[in-house]
């Protein structure tokens, strides 16, 4: 089939697109910047108009571009979020539609369905207050292309996934990874707390099922390996991936209750780090997924 990726460059996009072109596959990215060894589209959607006639000869659109995390107050570049995330989203739809596109898969995020509940694993049922301007930007494009593909007969699907790792990954797992292989990331206290996380590879899996399934159609799916892990053991995992032995002992959780005392920002990291992040993947499971990988089956570079 031929393939539209928007995401491309990214973690997830490269390793879906690498999926898509064993399976012999016609891949084309849509790509601010060139793609060695794909047909590149160049169109930055922040300011660039997508091409009319981006989809032509298009069977099944990937959309995994949009903005993410910024450092910057969000409240100052909250246009950037909408125009990207809902905006673009959209107007890809309504192009795919119009090129008689068969199926459109949207991987959104989690956060779309608002911040986890402590002491539960959250469902696509559990629909609460998206959370910050990235959830609500995201849930704002799910309802709309939700709609469109109802009004117009295209296969639309939706994927949210979970904490993601795998070869390359970045942000606060590689940061994880990169002070435990130094040796200056605590060893972390057991809490209890549940995260759930999905490998790469599976995700991938995951997404390429919902756009071949059709009982997809119209639906969001939660992705997850299925099985909730504690912070410490993420952090035991990682060691144990680095070939580092497990320290026997453990900063206390008191610490880092003092410590999240000093300033709204450093208690939000803790919480990231400490807290409940536990999300149900039963609705993606009952088409048929099941998770190749587990956390305590990686080695090193599948972090």
């Amino acid at each position: 089939m031929n393939i539209l990726l928007t995401g491309g460059t990214g973690f997830i996009g490269q390793r879906l697109s690498q999926y898509l072109t064993i399976l012999e596959h016609s891949v084309h990215i849509l790509s601010r910047s060139h793609v060695e060894n794909y047909h590149t589209i160049l169109c930055d959607l922040t300011k660039d108009k997508i091409p009319t006639d981006l989809f032509n000869s298009i069977d099944v659109v990937f959309h995994l571009a949009g903005f993410a995390h910024d450092l910057r107050n969000t409240s100052k570049i909250e246009h950037l979020y909408h125009a990207i995330n809902v905006d673009a989203t959209v107007r890809l739809a309504e192009l795919a539609v119009i090129s008689g596109v068969q199926r459109f898969v949207f991987v959104s995020s989690v956060k779309a369905g608002g911040p986890a509940v402590f002491g539960k694993c959250t469902t696509e049922e559990g629909q609460g207050k998206s959370d910050g301007i990235y959830g609500k930007t995201k849930r704002e494009a799910e309802l709309k292309l939700l709609r469109i593909g109802n009004e117009s007969g295209m296969h639309v699907s939706i994927i949210r996934p979970s904490l993601v790792y795998g070869p390359e990954v970045k942000g606060n797992l590689q940061l994880m990874l990169t002070g435990i292989k130094k040796g200056w990331f605590p060893p972390l206290p057991e809490t209890g707390n549940k995260r759930s996380m999905i490998h790469v590879d599976d995700l991938v899996r995951a997404i390429l099922l919902v756009a071949n399934d059709d009982r997809a159609n119209g639906e969001i799916f939660i992705a997850t390996d299925g099985t909730p892990h504690s912070s410490r053991e993420i952090y035991n995992a990682m060691c144990s991936a680095l070939g580092k032995s497990i320290p026997k002992w453990s900063v206390p959780k008191f610490l880092f209750d003092m410590i999240s005392l000093i300033n709204p920002r450093i208690k939000y990291k803790l919480n990231k780090l400490l807290g409940d992040e536990c999300y149900s993947s039963a609705k993606l499971e009952e088409l048929g997924f099941k998770a190749q990988k587990t956390l305590k089956d990686m080695n090193e570079t599948d972090f």
